[in-house]
């Protein structure tokens, strides 16, 4: 009996001995798969969040409070900034809706014909 509870407390020391590896959840995910993942509970949208901010002042804020660890934290960052910095308004493949002829002339339309 003493040897058995030898044998448990060996076992369970040298489990306890043994480093535990912890495992990124977050390692391998784009920059918009991160922000979905985690951001997007309180962000409705992730434009303007870096409000001109540098990339390093986001990336040290997002790597203090947010992000699981330094390389998600500069994707994060990244992401957010290029956000920032992409022209806004019409995509360039969608052409520009030509004028509607009532709005373009000053006299009213021309009725319509009975039939």
């Amino acid at each position: 009996m003493f040897w058995g509870r030898l044998a448990a407390l060996a076992v369970v020391g040298l489990a306890a001995a043994m480093p535990a590896r912890a495992q990124n959840l977050d390692e391998g995910k784009s920059a918009a798969k991160l922000f979905g993942d985690s951001c997007a509970t309180c962000h409705r949208s992730a434009r303007g969040l870096a409000k001109g901010r540098f990339r390093l002042t986001l990336y040290v804020f997002l790597k203090d409070h947010y992000s699981t660890g330094s390389d998600t934290a500069w994707e994060l960052a990244s992401y957010l900034a290029s956000l920032d910095d992409a022209p806004r308004g019409r995509p360039p493949g969608k052409p520009k809706k030509p004028p509607s002829a009532s709005h373009s002339s000053l006299t009213p339309p021309a009725p319509i014909p009975q039939r």
